[in-house]
């Protein structure tokens, strides 16, 4: 078990030190004629470098988990997952910033607290499981639609900013 611990700590280290190497060897932002096949490859080893760290925490969470017992357990797992899965989506949405990105990583956080909160009401029973699978559901259903209203609102908002500036000649 030591062994297992102290091998996954090695590999978070050699993580965060390959991703922090790689972000002070890159410039933040690049300038906008700046050679972008360079910068890609800069960007695939930090991208490379944040997925391994990525893997590495949730292999490291998901080893505190195989302490826990019955369900607690199964919510440690979930949490890790999910923690995993947000991780990835906001890597994704760090390497491209675009609106649907953004919107995959609500979407991400939304399905991991409604994981979690459905395992966390199994250790409930009868009425009280009942009530409690109803509110998470309830809750990841109010989630979804504010995301969704949310996105539906800036795609709007944003159609008559961008006819005015592709006819304004900014596209040159």
């Amino acid at each position: 078990m030591k062994l297992k611990l102290c091998s996954i700590a090695a590999v978070l280290a050699l993580a965060f030190a390959g991703a922090a190497q790689a972000q002070q060897s890159q410039p933040r932002d690049p300038a906008p004629g700046a050679d972008r096949q360079s910068g890609q490859r800069m960007s695939g080893k930090v991208k490379d470098a944040e997925e391994d760290r990525i893997e590495a925490e949730y292999k490291a969470a998901k080893a505190k988990c195989d302490s826990l017992k019955d369900n607690a357990k199964d919510v440690c797992e979930k949490e890790a997952k999910g923690k995993e899965k947000v991780a990835k989506a906001e890597l994704d949405a760090k390497k491209n910033p675009s609106e649907s990105n953004q919107r995959k990583v609500s979407e991400a956080k939304a399905e991991m607290e409604y994981d979690v909160a459905k395992e966390k009401c199994d250790d409930m029973k009868g009425n009280e499981k009942d009530a409690c699978e109803k509110e998470a559901k309830a809750k990841h259903e109010r989630a979804k639609a504010d995301i969704s209203k949310q996105y539906a609102a800036r795609k709007a908002g944003d159609r008559p900013g961008r006819d005015r500036s592709a006819s304004s000649g900014t596209s040159k």
